[in-house]
């Protein structure tokens, strides 16, 4: 899974009533604005056959609707709140890997009304929010919160950052057993507590202190740094052993987590940049992974960061804040470019950081990890774990993803 791997959802299904408006008959509208959950069609098309097309369905499934010469089909761009702009297509112009929403009937089901994103439209979209995520996109863990006040202050590495919401503001909360974006519901400030992670997407200040956001994700994620003690491919899983609680825990992998390993130059780089912001201990030595848990920045449960790309600058205490391989946002391009990895390509021994579930504290599910890093948690672990957990991303903070008017 790629950092900018999203699966964008449909807008919901109640918006039908507008795509009636503007497009069917009375008799049309009245199905819409009466559908039920049953007569509803949500996902991504598999594949199309004649009149025939296939969907992977939302809630997991899968289902052929028959889409005859009499239903309306609309193309209308991710994003659209309204349908004032779709355009009519005909079922040659669906293809694999489009948004469908459908109004069906009958069984089998026959489609009266789809609207429909199609998938190049929906990858222009992702690009263009990532590029803006880049840009004005800021993350780190929370340390207060003040929901009368509309505000919450961050820390990224040794940046402390103030998130101010509006009553525009779109706020979004991850579930504590999930790893997908789409599972993400609307959210409150009041939710948000010390210690989740934050990401926010807005205008910053000259200084960069503060941001007025359009967007904020938060959850709270556990952050480990460990050492692999075994592997079990066969069942993705592996076992680590955390550095700072000394335990033993399973770590499952989903295809949804994300597994990179940093190239060996690379780490050392980052390493050296750690180094320069998170000093030596007094015997002159680079600080240890086992010294530098002791101290106050070392955030074992930190989070990650949901919305795509990384938080710009200010990662683990380093003076590069121009996004350089040291920073948070230039982690994240590195994960970015380095390669994925699978259970099978870890060993035992190696040196890990994962951003993992926060349910059971003997297991956990795999949100993103990182291989290869022995010489960053000798450098500094506090600067590793607060760097990463600036940088990483859940795959699939599109933010017109669960929007409406985006398919």
């Amino acid at each position: 899974m790629g950092m900018a791997k999203a699966a964008p959802k449909l807008f919901p299904f109640a918006i039908l009533a507008a795509l009636a408006l503007a497009a069917a008959s009375p008799r049309a509208v009245l199905r819409a604005q009466t559908a039920s959950p049953s007569n509803r069609v949500i996902g991504t098309v598999s594949s199309v056959s004649g009149n025939t097309v296939s969907v992977k369905t939302d809630a997991d499934g899968s289902v052929n609707v028959t889409v005859p010469d009499t239903a309306k089909i609309l193309r209308t761009a991710p994003g659209q709140k309204t349908l004032a702009g779709a355009t009519k297509i005909t079922v040659s112009d669906i293809g694999r890997g489009d948004r469908v929403l459908m109004a069906v009937e009958g069984n089998p089901p026959s489609a009266t009304i789809v609207v429909v994103n199609k998938k190049s439209d929906i990858d222009a979209k992702q690009a263009e929010e990532q590029a803006d995520w880049q840009q004005r996109g800021v993350g780190g863990l929370v340390k207060s919160v003040d929901a009368a006040g509309g505000t919450l202050t961050i820390t990224s590495g040794a940046r402390t950052i103030t998130i101010h919401a509006t009553p525009a503001t779109a706020i979004r909360r991850y579930a504590p057993d999930s790893v997908r974006f789409s599972d993400a519901r609307p959210s409150t400030l009041a939710a948000i507590q010390p210690g989740d992670q934050v990401t926010a997407r807005g205008n910053r200040n000259p200084g960069d202190t503060e941001v007025t956001a359009d967007e904020i994700v938060s959850g709270s994620f556990r952050n480990i740094a460990g050492i692999v003690t075994s592997t079990d491919a066969a069942a993705s899983t592996f076992t680590v052993k955390d550095l700072l609680s000394k335990k033993t825990v399973t770590i499952r992998v989903t295809p949804d987590s994300d597994l990179r390993k940093l190239n060996p130059q690379m780490a050392e780089m980052i390493a050296m940049r750690l180094k320069a912001g998170s000093g030596r201990e007094g015997n002159g030595q680079p600080a240890s992974a086992e010294a530098a848990q002791s101290r106050p920045g070392f955030h074992q449960n930190a989070g990650g960061e949901p919305g795509p790309g990384g938080a710009r600058g200010g990662g683990g205490g380093h003076p590069d804040e121009a996004g350089g391989a040291g920073s948070s946002s230039g982690l994240a391009r590195v994960l970015q470019r380095s390669p994925e990895i699978h259970v099978g390509d870890l060993h035992k021994g190696d040196a890990v950081m994962i951003v993992a579930t926060s349910g059971d504290p003997n297991e956990a599910t795999a949100i993103r990890l990182v291989a290869g890093v022995e010489p960053m948690l000798r450098a500094s672990a506090s600067g590793s774990q607060s760097m990463f957990s600036s940088a990483w991303n859940l795959g699939g903070g599109s933010a017109q993803e669960g929007e409406e008017g985006s398919p």
